[in-house]
């Protein structure tokens, strides 16, 4: 069966309820740390939402917005701007909060149409490039209205048939939040060793106990007490800060060299294959191969509106070139290891938020980021969190790659469940 043989109905024929959201009165500066989610457009990504970044609104500010609340299963559509189109499913966890006008909320009628259904077929490649077109008619800004929405043609399969399709493709989705999920531990976990050994200095001694808690010897330095024999050094001394290379955009090309990014730091603080672009082999020649990236490489954001934003470079990144707006942060004598300097960049980060320069356009000064104090550890700590950090990360490299493998494969299934082309007979179902 093909997609004409599925019947077809307009979106709000089958729909309970869609609309855009609204801002509270007083706009940012009534968002908080804590309260009722408020969900604005760079949360929603096509099948992925997004939380950093996440508003929250007062009971009472909530209350005002009870036309905008999100119930279960809604599904929520980017109406304006660059983000226009991206679409998800929103998380239980988030069922009760508001979303703001730039986002639609669309709640279907589960008797004619489910909601992880509708999701994916919005984000198929066809229904991407038809709300893109309907979306820059008109103004200045991307924009889609209410009316076109409503408008939109939907297939309607029998229920049971969608709830095989949206099985198959959330099956692959459920994996891929699983692999994110243990990153995200993993992560968390390497982030608590390095502060209990590096910056508590609990790191474990000759009898395997913890350091200071159990009596280890500390002496004064320039940034307080630290365990004996270990020092204080300049960030510079220890790293090589490599600055990226101006490649011109008239030369990029269809497929070729990977060229890295700041779009291309995830918001795990991995590099991904998102928003890549390329340029011709020419460019694996001696005179760029400083700017070619290596595995537990570390990059940081020093100009621009992501200035401090630091990534990782994994297996699934690496080879790739680095472009102007970042510095990369590698071993000088190749003694240290990468992890080991993430983190110190993670902290003299810390360090340089305070200090961004520029009129138009902030950045950080080089001279003054390498100056940067840090501690430096004795060599027998060093090299045991050499062995449990890559331990660490080595999973998550594996994870990251079988994470874009089935990313291929759910947007490769994606147009050939939707339309129809892949089936599998009713009698079976």
């Amino acid at each position: 069966m093909r997609l004409d043989e599925w019947s077809c109905k307009k979106l709000s024929e089958i729909t309970i309820k869609i609309g855009s959201g609204a801002t509270p009165k007083g706009g940012k500066k009534v968002y908080q740390q804590y309260g009722v989610p408020f969900i604005r457009s760079q949360n929603i990504y096509n099948n992925l939402f997004n939380a950093g970044g996440l508003a929250f609104i007062d009971k009472e500010k909530a209350r005002k917005l009870m036309n905008v609340e999100i119930k279960k299963d809604d599904v929520l559509l980017n109406i304006t701007g660059d983000s226009v189109a991206r679409c998800t499913k929103v998380p239980l966890k988030y069922v009760g909060g508001r979303v703001n006008q730039h986002v639609a909320i669309i709640r279907p009628d589960q008797k004619y149409l489910l909601p992880d259904f509708l999701k994916y077929y919005l984000v198929t490649p066809f229904m991407q490039e038809s709300m893109l077109s309907l979306a820059r008619m008109g103004g200045t800004r991307a924009a889609l209205t209410k009316g076109m929405i409503e408008s939109f043609k939907i297939p309607v399969p029998k229920i049971r048939e969608q709830e095989f399709i949206s099985t198959v493709l959330s099956t692959i989705d459920d994996k891929i939040g699983i692999n994110t999920r243990i990153n995200q531990n993993l992560e968390a976990m390497a982030q608590a060793i390095f502060k209990h050994w590096f910056v508590d200095f609990e790191f474990p001694n000759e009898e395997g106990r913890s350091y200071k808690s159990s009596g280890g010897e500390m002496v004064e330095s320039e940034l307080g007490l630290i365990p004996r024999r270990w020092e204080v050094s300049d960030l510079g001394s220890i790293s090589e800060i490599q600055n990226g290379f101006a490649f011109k955009a008239s030369d990029y090309v269809a497929d070729g060299v990977k060229v890295l990014r700041t779009l291309n730091i995830g918001e795990n603080g991995y590099f991904t294959n998102n928003n890549l672009v390329y340029l011709p082999q020419k460019y694996r020649s001696e005179k760029y191969e400083k700017y070619i990236l290596k595995n537990f490489d570390v990059a940081l954001v020093m100009v621009g509106a992501s200035i401090g934003k630091i990534g990782m470079v994994l297996r699934n990144t690496e080879g790739s070139l680095q472009n102007q707006n970042m510095w990369r942060f590698r071993s000088k004598d190749g003694q240290i290891p990468q992890l080991f300097l993430y983190y110190l960049v993670k902290e003299a980060q810390k360090v340089a938020s305070n200090w961004e320069t520029g009129s138009a356009r902030l950045f950080y000064r080089k001279d003054s980021f390498s100056k940067i104090k840090v501690i430096f550890p004795n060599n027998n700590t060093l090299m045991l969190f050499k062995k449990v950090s890559s331990a660490i990360f080595n999973r998550v490299n594996n994870n990251v790659i079988e994470n874009e493998r089935l990313v291929i494969l759910r947007d490769t299934l994606l147009p050939k469940l939707m339309s129809g082309e892949i089936r599998v007979p009713m009698e079976e179902i």
